[in-house]
């Protein structure tokens, strides 16, 4: 997880296959970051939690805002990206983590009145995501195809 107020820095995020790269941006004070989330849930394990906070959405995303908060972000004006989710090594999506791990977003948003302005989650392929904190533009990238914004 990285969050910045700095405007000439880039946050970006590769490899997301079945991970999630989750981005934030509140244009008006230009702050803006990004988690890459491994997993939906810590579970019960509130040692993995304490361990590893980042690596899962449901302790992850709210690390993410609250970190953006101190920079002075305003959750009403917040615009939140997602990217991966795939399911690049489970084609028969016998474990489904890519999109347990977009569900449990879309899940933690809804319970906190927060939309999600655009995603590029599923498929087979693996992004890179990169977020550019002057303007708070997303570029997403699929190595050997093509590049776009989000």
């Amino acid at each position: 997880m990285r969050v910045s107020n700095d405007p000439e820095a880039s946050v970006i995020t590769y490899s997301l296959g079945s991970c999630l790269g989750i981005a934030i941006y509140d244009p008006v004070v230009r702050v803006g970051g990004m988690l890459h989330a491994m997993l939906p849930e810590a579970g019960r394990g509130v040692e993995n939690v304490r361990k590893s906070p980042c690596m899962f959405v449901d302790s992850g995303v709210p690390m993410l805002f609250r970190s953006a908060y101190e920079l002075g972000a305003d959750k009403r004006r917040i615009i939140v990206k997602a990217a991966g989710g795939g399911e690049l090594l489970d084609e028969d999506r016998y474990f489904g983590i890519g999109h347990r791990n977009y569900e449990a977003l879309l899940q933690l948003l809804e319970r906190n009145g927060v939309g999600l302005a655009a995603s590029a989650v599923g498929g087979k392929a693996s992004r890179t995501m990169r977020m550019d904190l002057s303007t708070g533009r997303i570029r997403i990238s699929i190595p050997g195809r093509h590049e776009f914004d989000l």
